[in-house]
């Protein structure tokens, strides 16, 4: 029986490459968006294709509790081997012109969302004796942006949650990892103009930004890494921070 994979903020970027490079291995999918549901309706036709496997599209606020009771009892997920925690948003502007709302709206897509998809994916690992979560996160969530505020912040929270559900569930043989992530090449970093696009990429030392497929490759990696490595935060930045 193939295993099975839920990843979050599948329709595009990090997650959508996560989702191909899963199902390239033979991963049965669940997939879930916010907006794009026709693209990943489509896109999940295309990996049912051309990996043979099992793939649902799901739209869903990740962040709001319903929606994903809704997911876990529509799917039905009734297994689930690995969880990929990718769904996030990005906010910038200096923190005295953010709204609560807009601030409550990062914390909500980044953070939240994980304690919601873990509160119901963890009895699932727990009666199977085995799984594996992973979060995606941001160099961010450790070294602080300025005008970034919120999205530092909750990448922070993802990076402290990681670590202390590592800890619970290490007894369980479950392990909790996070990729921080620097400035990967997807529509979430193209509001930047050419010329701040050329400036980033100069204080990159490895002259680039990182691609989609580089993150899907080392988060498949830490997927399959052995389970005693758990509550790690592993950073891919191609030497930025």
């Amino acid at each position: 029986m193939a295993e099975k994979a839920l990843v979050t903020g599948a329709s595009r970027g990090i997650g959508k490459a996560i989702a191909k490079k899963l199902a390239s291995e033979g991963y049965d999918l669940y997939l879930t968006c916010l907006h794009s549901m026709d693209a990943l309706t489509e896109y999940a036709k295309e990996l049912e294709r051309k990996y043979g496997v099992f793939c649902l599209a799901f739209q869903a606020d990740m962040g709001n509790a319903s929606d994903v009771e809704r997911l876990f009892e529509a799917a039905p997920v009734r297994r689930l081997d690995v969880l990929v925690n990718n769904a996030g948003i990005s906010h910038i502007g200096l923190l005295q012109d953010m709204t609560p709302e807009e601030w409550d709206r990062v914390f909500s897509t980044n953070v939240r969302s994980c304690f919601l998809t873990c509160r119901k994916a963890i009895p699932l690992m727990l009666q199977a004796g085995r799984g594996r979560i992973l979060n995606i996160s941001s160099v961010w969530g450790a070294a602080g942006a300025s005008a970034e505020a919120a999205y530092s912040a909750s990448k922070g929270a993802v990076n402290s949650l990681t670590k202390a559900l590592a800890k619970e569930l290490a007894p369980s043989g479950i392990p909790v990892n996070a990729l921080a992530c620097g400035v990967i090449d997807t529509d979430m970093n193209r509001c930047f103009s050419e010329e701040e696009r050329q400036a980033l990429t100069e204080e990159i030392p490895a002259g680039r930004f990182g691609t989609p497929e580089e993150a899907a490759d080392l988060a498949f990696r830490i997927l399959e890494a052995p389970a005693y490595m758990t509550g790690q935060i592993i950073t891919l930045d191609g030497g930025w921070i």
